[in-house]
């Protein structure tokens, strides 16, 4: 079965003006937030978002929504339940026949260590919101231990016309709406392509040690 190609969402998204300042690239926006003193509001990031005519036609083109993604998840992670040993793939059968091919240079992100599993299971859940990639990182490391209250922050980019996945639909009435999620359902290989500290670069927005990783995914 042929799969279709999702449009490159970041060429209708940068550069782009977020609190009287311009940035050219995600990164570069996402490198502000954690450094500088500018409000983290993911529900403007979301409203940005949904008024943008290449994310309507990406989540207009999946018809799962956070729901879906969550049984499918307890599915893979159950072990004793002899009845539903074959529900993963049977689920996972019916998310890659809706998967797309996410566009080259696309960037996604995602809070906290990479679970061992990815590499294995190839899915993984990113988002496109950066200020949510941020929030979802602070809670992360709030629930570590004093020792280790480092906040991760993963920045991915699309490298390879092969990488398969959907945005998942939100209810727009609900706090899920500020997820703007994407499943990743397949790839060739994820690289860790660069690993900095950025919080004594300049005066940090997040009161914790920022850790920012850059991966390449193919």
């Amino acid at each position: 079965m042929n799969k279709s190609n999702l449009p490159l969402l970041d060429s209708s998204l940068y550069p782009q003006i977020w609190q009287q300042q311009n940035f050219a690239s995600p990164q570069t926006l996402l490198m502000e937030m954690l450094t500088a003193n500018i409000t983290l509001d993911a529900d403007a990031f979301t409203k940005q978002l949904l008024a943008n005519d290449i994310y309507q036609d990406w989540i207009n083109s999946s018809v799962f929504g956070r729901y879906l993604h969550r049984n499918f998840t307890a599915f893979s992670q159950q072990t004793e339940d002899s009845f539903n040993i074959d529900m993963p793939s049977l689920f996972r059968q019916e998310l890659m026949r809706h998967a797309q091919y996410l566009p080259l240079e696309q960037v996604l992100f995602f809070a906290g260590d990479l679970p061992k599993s990815v590499r294995q299971t190839k899915v993984l859940i990113t988002t496109i919101n950066p200020v949510t990639a941020i929030i979802n990182a602070q809670k992360l490391s709030e629930k570590a231990t004093i020792n280790n209250s480092t906040t991760i922050i993963n920045q991915i980019v699309i490298k390879g016309k092969q990488v398969l996945g959907f945005p998942i639909r939100h209810n727009k009435r609900t706090s899920e709406r500020l997820r703007n999620e994407v499943l990743i359902l397949d790839f060739q290989e994820l690289r860790l392509v660069n690993e900095e500290n950025v919080s004594s670069k300049k005066r940090s927005n997040i009161d914790a040690t920022i850790l920012l990783r850059s991966y390449e995914l193919r």
